[in-house]
């Protein structure tokens, strides 16, 4: 199985859905957003959070393929918002920490 990160990475959606998520992510409010998308009182740990939040975009990305009348872009667009949220979790540390230890271990990602 792969692991979360590399499964969001393989998703390929429309263009105008995720540049929507990207812009509603900076808004992003764990402790508001998910507890709202997933219904339960108390957030989920990031990576169960996600699994939930793959399956519940899967369902409703099945819903826009077919043409299903109950599809709703909204909601499509707040579990890819969730998910970009739920993903900054589980990321690598920001790059601000990586040269001084790229200095250190001298592999610089830039070449000489």
């Amino acid at each position: 199985m792969q692991d979360l990160l590399s499964r969001l990475k393989t998703l390929h959606r429309p263009r105008l859905l995720v540049r929507t998520a990207r812009i509603g992510a900076g808004n992003y409010s764990r402790e508001r957003d998910l507890r709202r998308i997933l219904g339960t009182e108390k957030p989920a740990r990031p990576a169960a959070a996600i699994m939930r939040l793959l399956d519940l975009e899967h369902e409703v990305n099945q819903q826009r393929l077919s043409g299903d009348a109950g599809y709703a872009i909204s909601r499509h667009v707040e579990i890819l918002i969730a998910l970009l949220g739920e993903a900054e979790y589980l990321a690598p540390p920001a790059q601000q920490d990586r040269p001084a230890a790229a200095e250190a271990n001298n592999t610089s990602p830039l070449p000489n």
